[in-house]
């Protein structure tokens, strides 16, 4: 083939390109579901935010399709107030907190160090509830990091070590290159030393609200608020 007949053939292959039509976009203005979940009623709840959250947790974990319960939205900001979320795995609850790790160099590590007001929002879509926390984060122990981090599976121990979590790194080779090498340092019959760079957040809850779809968007939003000297008052909230 000539030289000049493959020019061709390139241009007519842009040409019929340019004619492709692209599928239309849905309208999300046009999406319309009705929520017909049963109510949330102040009487009904817990005397407590996280044994009511234990209950609703229950009903999350127990629906297939609600997929990784403990999947959580974890917004943050800097020292200047400007935001960031990412969806992070809860990995304990108790009366003290919300626990959750990271690489504390990460961007959310960063923030939290700067800033440790946070909030936590679990969307458990196909119940039609949402339970959000807002409350202030604390590094747990060494011991407790140390301790959950040998629950973890060998390759994810590894990739703490791998990851310089958010930092712009070259290639995907490159991330691939450095868990080979700690594999290879590191077999799984080896411990893994806990990274010092990485451990675990506590959120001391200071709200959790739980909101239950309803008709009409007519939502239930009931609101936990902590007391100055302990305790919990309780409050609906508009939809």
């Amino acid at each position: 083939m000539r030289q000049d007949d493959r020019v061709n053939d390139r241009e007519a292959a842009l040409d019929r390109s340019d004619d492709t039509v692209l599928a239309p976009v849905p309208d999300p203005a046009a999406m319309r579901r009705q929520y017909q979940a049963e109510g949330l009623v102040r009487s009904q709840l817990a005397g407590t935010p996280v044994e009511q959250f234990g209950r609703w947790f229950r009903d999350a974990t127990e629906n297939p399709a609600v997929f990784e319960p403990n999947a959580m939205v974890v917004s943050t900001a800097d020292a200047e107030g400007r935001p960031s979320s990412r969806t992070v795995l809860l990995k304990h609850v108790d009366d003290h907190g919300f626990v959750f790790y990271t690489n504390y160099g990460s961007r959310k590590g960063r923030e939290l160090t700067e800033n440790p007001h946070v909030s936590l929002l679990f969307p458990w879509y196909p119940l039609a509830r949402q339970v959000i926390v807002t409350g202030v984060a604390t590094r747990t122990g060494r011991d407790e990091t140390a301790a959950y981090f040998r629950t973890r599976p060998h390759g994810s121990q590894l990739g703490a070590w791998a990851s310089e979590q958010s930092t712009v790194i070259g290639s995907r080779e490159e991330l691939d290159q450095a868990f080979a090498d700690l594999d290879a340092r590191y077999p799984a019959d080896e411990q893994v030393p806990v990274p010092p760079h990485w451990g675990g957040f506590r959120v001391t809850p200071r709200s959790v609200e739980f909101w239950q779809g309803r008709t009409n968007r007519l939502h239930d939003r009931l609101r936990y608020v902590a007391r100055p000297g302990g305790g919990w008052r309780i409050e609906r909230l508009s939809p």
